[in-house]
């Protein structure tokens, strides 16, 4: 057999990728597990085999330091380095079948994952999946101004354990954001959460019981049904009208059923788009008021409102009281990546899930915290609106005048934002997915967010991070496949 310093020059051919010592210790490591260099046999020195090399000795001094830190070699002073016995943990396994230990809560949620269930985008199609905002316009450089001011006013600090409510000093910012908006914040504070998705959660989490009825309206937010069924929640769907929830089937179904709490989105609705109006507000707040039924509500992509003045928030309605749970998130149009979003409720409430943050995860990362408080207070988060606003606006404009031009359509939701919701005449939507897929092209099929298996014919399109040439060729062959399935359905 060669010697070991033999096989370890003659196998290793050195790259620009990765440090000349990870790749010593990788050869190495690889040749002892595949058994061509034996245990106990003697490697060369540090200095031998950097000269064989052609390297330097530190690099081979800090791979053999990695190898040993991991039981693969061990040096006897004044005899070398040698290979070290190696246990055979092949025959020592044993195998479980995970599958058959998961709870209702894991089931759930794997059988809900449309990223694992519906069909993905493929390199070089065109995807209207996606409703995240298109980060070509994120002010990257005042970011890093964020970090680093941040960092040199309180860097230790940041880098250590925070407070499970959250960064004081975004939470003062966020509760005067809120008040802004015209919620009364007397009463009220702020947990801040990984996003809306977490916000949800631990306030469904807290706050109800398997059996319980949340009522919504249908169709509404995936992942919120997701969330909703994993805690093994009855959920009840309201019907929508072009305005919003429909006012008669609301009051119907509160006074028929024991409704735990609702759930809500009155601006830029998930999927469709729209937008509740101010007179519309205040009679859905008046009818839960009615049942004594408190309210979540999803404050999704309030800051994007262009196409009409600003619309309050339900949760600036109920004046002193405190029934509504306002959740929300910057995620649809500044940096989702950094997953922050905030809850804002009765003190006490807020008082509660801060005891439930702090069981589960801590806290959210404060330096994330630190850095996006410094970004919205440098006063830099209005221009960028005011720029987000602007190309949005042009992007929706452009997106629905190419769905009437292609697209033989019964109806088109959404008043602006980051989508279109869209409703065939007796129209398989899927079908016409199925057919879209072949040509390149994919998009979210509108039955997902329906509650009671109705919505075939609906699908939605998300345009924020595609080109205007992307957005015109994708709707064109959505618009062919619709044609193709109506006319394969008439021959049929």
């Amino acid at each position: 057999m060669k010697g070991a310093d033999t096989l370890i020059c003659s196998d290793l051919n050195f790259n620009n990728e990765e440090p000349i010592y990870i790749q010593i210790e990788n050869n190495i490591k690889e040749m002892i597990e595949k058994g061509r260099i034996t245990s106990e046999s003697k490697l060369p020195s540090s200095r031998e085999l950097g000269k064989l090399l052609g390297v330097s000795r530190n690099s081979v001094i800090s791979a053999y330091e990695n190898l040993e830190a991991n039981g693969y070699i061990y040096t006897l002073k004044g005899k070398g380095t040698f290979v070290a016995k190696r246990k055979s943990v092949s025959n020592r396994g044993f195998n479980v079948d995970w599958n058959s230990k998961r709870n209702n809560y894991g089931k759930t949620l794997e059988e809900l994952d449309i990223i694992k269930t519906e069909l993905v985008w493929k390199k070089g199609m065109i995807s209207f999946k996606s409703i995240a905002p298109d980060e070509t316009l994120f002010d990257t450089e005042e970011v890093k101004k964020g970090f680093l001011n941040r960092m040199s006013i309180e860097g230790n600090k940041l880098l250590n354990y925070g407070y499970a409510q959250g960064y004081k000093p975004l939470i003062e910012l966020l509760l005067k954001y809120m008040k802004e908006k015209g919620a009364k914040i007397d009463n009220k504070d702020i947990l801040i959460t990984n996003g809306f998705t977490e916000g949800l959660d631990i306030v469904l989490a807290t706050y109800t019981k398997p059996g319980d009825t949340i009522i919504c309206e249908n169709p509404t937010h995936n992942t919120a049904i997701k969330i909703m069924k994993s805690y093994g929640l009855k959920v009840i769907g309201v019907k929508m009208n072009s305005n919003g929830i429909d006012l008669e089937d609301l009051d119907l179904k509160l006074k028929e059923n024991k409704v735990k709490m609702g759930y809500l989105i009155p601006s830029y609705h998930n999927p469709t788009g729209i937008v509740m109006d101010v007179e519309k507000r205040y009679k859905v707040y008046d009818i839960f008021k009615k049942y004594n039924v408190p309210i979540i509500e999803d404050g999704f992509n309030e800051e994007l409102l262009y196409s009409s003045s600003h619309v309050l928030p339900l949760v600036a309605l109920e004046g002193d009281g405190n029934s509504i749970i306002y959740i929300g998130s910057f995620s649809k149009i500044l940096f989702p990546g950094i997953r922050l979003g905030f809850i804002l409720g009765d003190k006490s409430l807020i008082s509660t899930l801060e005891s439930v943050k702090r069981g589960r995860t801590i806290h959210c990362s404060f330096l994330d915290q630190a850095i996006f408080y410094e970004y919205l207070n440098s006063g830099v988060f209005s221009k960028y609106i005011k720029k987000a606003r602007k190309h949005y606006k042009e992007k929706y404009e452009f997106t629905l005048a190419k769905v009437k031009e292609y697209i033989p359509y019964e109806e088109v939701f959404g008043e602006g934002g980051l989508h279109l919701f869209i409703k065939l005449k007796d129209i398989n939507a899927r079908k016409v997915l199925d057919k879209s897929y072949e040509k390149g092209v994919v998009f979210t099929p509108g039955d997902i967010f329906y509650l009671d298996g109705s919505g075939r014919n609906t699908f939605r399109i998300g345009f924020s991070r595609l080109s205007d040439e992307e957005i015109t060729e994708g709707i064109k062959l959505i618009g062919q496949s619709i044609e193709e399935v109506m006319e394969k359905e008439s021959l049929d």
